[in-house]
């Protein structure tokens, strides 16, 4: 479980430090890929897999399920965690994302999401901006219909 906001930088090489508090409750390889709101998905491999195999599931009849599938896989990217814990973000995802210097990551429970710190600033000004609107909204996610 991944919880808490890092500042980190990307050296000149590519490789990003995760958190130490975080390094025990990485696996030896992480999927990095394409996430939402502009930002980039670290996941363990495990839970990568499993998402990948879910995806996987629903069959390439379903044109959504085809367009996910290529959006979530076709940049992603198992990573090595060296002893260091760091990886090595790759150049195509950096460049994408704006993703040089420092960054922001951010634990969301079952993944790490790495941002861009003045999109990061940005998205997190929107969130709270009305929480108690966003909790609205959710409560049938969480809870089920009322």
């Amino acid at each position: 479980m991944f919880f808490g906001t890092f500042q980190h930088a990307i050296d000149e090489k590519g490789r990003l430090t995760l958190p130490s508090k975080w390094r025990e409750k990485i696996e030896s390889k992480v999927a990095i890929t394409r996430g939402l709101d502009d930002c980039l998905f670290i996941l363990p491999e495990s839970r990568f897999l499993a998402i990948a195999e879910k995806v996987d599931a629903q069959g390439f009849e379903s044109a959504d399920a085809r367009e996910w599938g290529r959006y979530l896989f076709a940049k992603s990217e198992m990573l090595d965690v060296d002893k260091q814990g760091r990886i090595l973000v790759p150049q195509d995802l950096r460049a994408e994302f704006g993703m040089n210097g420092e960054v922001t990551l951010v634990g969301v429970y079952s993944r790490i999401e790495l941002w861009n710190p003045p999109k990061y600033q940005a998205m997190n000004a929107r969130v709270t901006a009305d929480p108690a609107a966003l909790a609205e909204r959710i409560r049938p996610l969480l809870y089920g219909q009322k």
